[in-house]
């Protein structure tokens, strides 16, 4: 840990898990909603285009040159909850974010806290802010880096409409998570699909927010190179620059599809013929591409009507003031 950062003792930190749905539930399945895991990922295997490499390589100068910024440089005098380091990556699906917050937590030699907003609040409704709060005590007792994924559930605006309890929670649940935030000495990571969602006060928190863009011809070379295995049989003509010209438009994510499709119709033919051809990749690649048009969407669905704030249930607006408060400081 760099020179200058806390770690809590866990001799007096509260209970790391306090959230429950049902009285009976035991602390060691709460324990296993936050379960650090082991970084598999590496920085060297992420490939991404130059700037948002270089991104990368500038939030993480925060992290190894901590001493120099904060302790030479003073830096502290400006900031002096200066120990957190928040970063964001946004971007279409399959581009890389949660490989990317793996292969950082590799890097730093840490532990890493998977938490997906969306099965924590369907899982524990009515406790969601808790298990928040929960997951932030975790990665501080473990060091873990923490991650959100689809972050933009519980980064987004905080509502002015509350017109049943869903909605109340949803806004209890962002001004925890803003709490949380502040307080927090170690590193969090959020990834979005929909990064237009954030509230302000989130954006302000967050020091690098990093735009995981579409690879460019060079790194779906690249991509190909590494996920289409050399043990793979494929014709003289599939080559990684045919393959690159092939796939514009494609995330790692969809390549990887591509890969799985093409492979499994060529393993069904006869012996000799049982190597991947153009045609294989081809097909595979319209299957994608229709399924990437034609299926889901990435627009969200608000339903709001707009109230003064002064009308919002006591509660509620208290933690709003403490977050305005905290936000003019």
């Amino acid at each position: 840990m760099p020179q200058g950062w806390k770690q809590k003792s866990t001799a007096t930190m509260e209970p790391t898990i306090e959230a429950k749905t049902q009285p009976d539930t035991s602390a060691m399945e709460q324990i296993e909603v936050f379960k650090p895991e082991q970084p598999t990922r590496s920085l060297d295997e992420l490939i991404v285009p130059a700037n948002v490499r270089s991104q990368i390589e500038v939030a993480l100068n925060r992290i190894r040159y901590h001493k120099v910024l904060y302790y030479e440089w003073n830096l502290r005098k400006v900031d002096p909850q200066g120990s957190r380091v928040a970063i964001n990556f946004f971007g279409p699906p399959g581009t890389g974010k949660t490989f990317g917050a793996e292969a950082i937590a590799n890097y730093l030699g840490k532990q890493i806290i998977k938490v997906n907003y969306a099965e924590i609040e369907s899982k524990y409704v009515g406790e969601t802010p808790k298990q928040i709060k929960a997951g932030f005590a975790r990665a501080s007792e473990t060091g873990a880096v923490l991650f959100f994924d689809e972050a933009d559930a519980i980064l987004g605006k905080r509502l002015t409409n509350i017109t049943q309890s869903a909605d109340h929670g949803v806004n209890v649940s962002r001004a925890v998570m803003l709490l949380e935030l502040d307080n927090f000495d170690g590193i969090v990571i959020f990834a979005s699909n929909l990064p237009r969602n954030y509230d302000g006060a989130f954006v302000r928190r967050i020091l690098a927010h990093i735009e995981f863009e579409l690879p460019d011809i060079s790194c779906l070379k690249k991509l190909w190179e590494y996920l289409l295995p050399v043990e793979v049989p494929r014709a003289n003509d599939v080559t990684p620059e045919w393959l690159a010209q092939q796939s514009t438009g494609l995330a790692g994510g969809d390549i990887l599809n591509v890969v799985r499709l093409a492979t499994s119709s060529a393993v069904s033919r006869i012996d000799g013929d049982r190597f991947v051809i153009q045609s294989d990749i081809e097909e595979a690649m319209i299957q994608v591409r229709s399924g990437k048009e034609k299926i889901g969407s990435s627009t969200p669905i608000i339903k709001e009507r707009i109230i003064p704030t002064e009308k919002l249930p006591s509660d509620v607006k208290d933690d709003y003031q403490k977050v305005v408060s905290q936000d003019k400081e």
